[in-house]
């Protein structure tokens, strides 16, 4: 069984940091690119960043320069560590495996998503 799992989500103040995890199993983590993605009430679902299982990610603009993205193959986790984070920047995040930077959710895995929210 596919399962992908975040946590790390929360409530900060604008400024603040946060770091989110989501852990995989079930499929070959190590050979799949792992995204992050968020989505606001009201809003369409928005792409964050990409990591590839090798090399550099990948950010929206909205996230570079604030967003980092990382793995560890070891352990089947992907983190997206968020520092400077911004009201706008309310969402729930989730990760998915195998996607690119489309949200579709029909295709690839996904995470059940972990809620972020800051406050000004």
């Amino acid at each position: 069984e596919v399962q992908l799992v975040e946590s790390g989500g929360g409530s900060v103040q604008a400024g603040g940091s946060l770091r989110l995890s989501c852990t995989a199993s079930g499929f070959y983590f190590g050979g799949s690119v792992m995204a992050w993605f968020r989505q606001a009430p009201g809003n369409e679902c928005e792409w964050v960043g990409t990591i590839p299982p090798l090399g550099l990610a990948r950010y929206a603009n909205s996230a570079r320069g604030r967003f980092t993205i990382s793995r560890d193959n070891t352990k089947n986790t992907v983190y997206l560590q968020m520092n400077s984070l911004k009201p706008e920047d309310t969402a729930v995040y989730s990760c998915a495996a195998g996607v690119g930077d489309i949200c579709n959710r029909a295709s690839g895995y996904w995470g059940q998503g972990t809620q972020v929210t800051v406050s000004s």
